[in-house]
């Protein structure tokens, strides 16, 4: 398995001076600027990938909006690690198709191939703002894809649909990878992941508010649902990728002495009640309850660290301890590991720390480590090499 790293830009209050515009934007910028020398600290321990998101609007949470500037920059600080978008948004409301395709292969040309695009519809939050019709934002995800990647295959390209026209032109630049980066869907719910694996994309995938054991239900569907596979684009991605929260330090009680426990409870309810303003009102409450199946004491202020850290919904502690957590995830047949390590009230030194634990202790360590033949994991790997003979 290899470790990525997910970076949202978390800009939690307070502030500064209740009022002041100013504390906002310095806050702001220290959190951009710490994660720019933590990705390329990152870099040259060996992780595999990072993945910048876009969200807009999302207070304190998550303050990256424009992911392609993120990642531009980022392209010529490092080496080897992979510029991910975690994700583009690609309903027609939010960007032009072309305006897609051209940052995602100025970004590839800029990094020498090292994109990974990542593909999604976001939050009623967001598409509301934008004028984004929610009932056609799937259609509409669908088919800007299919649009971009005939943008970069083609000279010229040009289009007419229902709800699409673009007239003849050539759209510039061409990715670097030849024919275009490997494409991800960002998945929140079973049907979502198996939608992700009958389209040949990579699925990104996630442990919060929602036992592992959930996340590899939809692993499971997903390698099911590739057994058909009908490729959305010009390259076929089969790989599983899933976030959770990272901390290490020398020992649990160090990560707790660096305010790990306020900061995960920060995020959490942040995460939490954001969900309930604006997912809650348009997700019936049997399709919340099975999604989500820890979201109740958390919208009550009720976060109980231990149910997260015992069930390694989180990773947290020393080496070891982190080691073992993220076999689980192996085990259930993730090929990356976002590690969101920038979270909350954490101090840069301190994530400086964990990201060099898990550099050199953890990340070679788990990159070796080869799952059980009854894990699912092993069977999906079965699987796949019984299908190509």
């Amino acid at each position: 398995m290899k470790l990525d790293l997910l970076y949202e830009i978390d800009v939690p209050r307070p502030w500064g001076t209740k009022g002041h515009p100013y504390d906002q934007r310095a806050a702001e910028q220290k959190s951009y600027y710490e994660a720019m020398d933590q990705i390329s600290f990152a870099d040259t321990l060996g992780f595999n990938t990072v993945w910048l998101v876009e969200h807009h609007f999302r207070e304190g949470r998550s303050h990256c909006p424009s992911s392609e500037v993120v990642l531009g920059a980022l392209s010529q600080r490092t080496e080897q690690i992979k510029m991910g978008f975690g994700v583009t948004l690609t309903p027609f409301g939010f960007t032009h198709p072309a305006r897609v395709a051209e940052k995602v292969a100025t970004v590839d040309v800029l990094s020498k191939g090292r994109v990974e695009w990542g593909t999604g519809r976001s939050t009623p939050m967001e598409q509301t703002a934008f004028g984004v019709d929610r009932e056609k934002s799937r259609e509409e995800w669908r088919e800007a894809i299919q649009i971009i990647c005939g943008m970069w295959r083609d000279e010229y390209f040009e289009y007419e649909s229902e709800d699409f026209s673009f007239p003849r032109r050539m759209v510039t630049p061409k990715p670097y990878q030849d024919p275009h980066p490997p494409c991800w869907m960002a998945a929140t719910s079973q049907s979502s992941a198996e939608v992700a694996g009958a389209n040949g994309l990579g699925l990104l995938s996630f442990t919060i508010m929602q036992p592992i054991e959930m996340m590899g239900q939809a692993i499971a569907l997903y390698r099911k649902a590739q057994a058909n596979v009908n490729p959305l684009t010009d390259v076929v991605n089969n790989r599983v990728a899933a976030y959770t929260l990272v901390h290490a330090a020398d020992s649990l009680e160090t990560a707790q002495t660096n305010g790990l426990y306020p900061s995960l409870k920060w995020w959490y309810e942040n995460l939490a009640q954001f969900t309930i303003d604006w997912e809650f009102p348009n997700t019936p409450q049997e399709e919340v309850d099975r999604i989500f199946p820890l979201m109740k004491p958390l919208a009550e202020g009720d976060f109980q660290v231990d149910t997260f850290n015992d069930a390694d919904m989180i990773i947290t502690g020393d080496a070891d301890r982190c080691y073992e957590k993220m076999k689980h995830y192996a085990d259930l047949g993730v090929d990356q590991l976002l590690c969101y390590m920038q979270f909350g009230f954490l101090e840069h030194d301190d994530i400086m720390k964990s990201l060099e634990i898990i550099g050199k202790e953890v990340l070679p360590e788990i990159e070796n480590y080869v799952p059980p033949a009854d894990s699912p994991a092993a069977q999906f790997k079965a699987e796949a090499e019984a299908a190509k003979k």
